[in-house]
């Protein structure tokens, strides 16, 4: 272990030649010099293929939205939710004056009232021309009069009936309900406001199943295929790291100007708000990389050293260019290196150009 310290020594002079070496991969002729062995790990460059990353850009959309009106007129006389408010489904939101539609409701009510009791009436004297018809007390013009009359009463409760329910349905939505479980976008009207047939009332999203709309190339869209799961990330919330968002639609038509499409992944029930921005990653082309272990890199400088044991077990120290961190901790390396190299992995710092370097057993 002593010699191992005393032979790391930090030189300039050897960094400049490393620079040297590290362009063209040529071993310097080193002068000799009295250098003790240093006992070290090595791992061998390797080269690498997989897909280069792709990111695009989505924002957060919910899986369904409602602006939510009414068949009802009349003026709002209570607001019972404001925006960002959370309902659940059939949870009512406001209130329009019931007072014109309880009206219809009572009329068409009193309707079949009275069309039951003209039917009661209709079947008994149905009831009676037959019994005098079967005695050739009443003819059969009488008992075919008697019959029309008893349908047309029939027919009478059946459309007061659906008076009546229609009467119903509409009296009901004075009372203006959540469709689904939602979250309160916006809010459109004030108590006092008049409600109208069409109107928008109240905006909502819902608040499970949010999906994730990406914005992929037209040349990169056939990269995806629906069922993909997708590293998900967002701008605005980085305390939920990466998340997986499963693709379940491509839209099939690109935008004329952009010549984009728009790609939809599941979120599932992230806590998102709509409207979030964010990114993903998709597989691109595959390619080759040289990769090293990153203790093997050393900084000094503003340079990226790396300590190669040459063919003559001797140390070479060499500037590298740097790429990008592979999942897995490794660091990609552009130049200065080839496939097969050993490089040190557990020196301190660059290594004196020359100094013998014997493998750890």
């Amino acid at each position: 272990m002593n010699s191992r310290r005393t032979a790391l020594t930090f030189l300039v002079p050897i960094i400049a030649m490393t620079v040297a070496s590290g362009c063209g991969h040529e071993e310097p002729t080193l002068a000799e010099a009295n250098l003790a062995p240093l006992t070290v790990a090595t791992s061998e460059v390797q080269l690498v293929v997989d897909a280069q990353p792709i990111e695009v850009r989505g924002v957060v959309r919910p899986a369904r939205q409602a602006t939510v009106s009414s068949r009802v007129t009349g003026p709002v006389v209570a607001l019972r939710v404001n925006a960002g408010s959370r309902v659940a489904k059939g949870q009512v939101l406001l209130e329009i004056q019931p007072e014109a539609t309880q009206g219809q409701l009572s009329q068409a009510q009193g309707a079949l009232a009275q069309a039951e009791a003209a039917l009661a009436l209709a079947g008994r004297n149905f009831e009676r021309y037959k019994a005098l018809r079967t005695e050739n007390a009443a003819s059969e013009l009488e008992l075919d009069m008697a019959r029309m009359q008893f349908e047309q009463a029939r027919g009478a409760v059946a459309q007061a009936e659906g008076a009546v329910q229609a009467a119903s349905t509409v009296a009901d939505e004075s009372f203006v309900r959540a469709p689904f479980a939602a979250q309160v976008v916006e809010t459109l009207v004030e108590v006092g406001d008049l409600a109208a047939p069409g109107r928008p009332l109240i905006r909502l999203d819902s608040l499970s199943n949010q999906q994730f709309w990406l914005t992929v190339r037209a040349r990169d869209a056939v990269r995806v295929a629906i069922g993909d799961e997708l590293a998900v990330s967002f701008d605005s919330r980085p305390d939920l790291g990466t998340v997986a968002g499963k693709v379940v639609e491509i839209v099939p038509a690109a935008d004329p100007t952009t010549h984009t499409l728009t790609v939809k992944a599941d979120l599932g029930n992230i806590d998102v708000p709509s409207g979030f921005s964010g990114r993903a990653t998709i597989l691109g082309d595959s390619r080759e990389r040289l990769v090293v272990p990153a203790s093997a890199l050393h900084r000094r400088g503003g340079l990226e050293l790396v300590v190669i044991r040459a063919a003559d077990g001797t140390a070479r120290t060499r500037a590298v260019t740097i790429g990008g961190v592979l999942p897995d901790g490794r660091i990609e390396v552009l130049s200065g290196i080839d496939a097969g190299d050993s490089v040190v992995i557990d020196a301190p710092g660059p290594v004196a150009d020359g100094t013998p370097l014997e493998i750890e057993r």
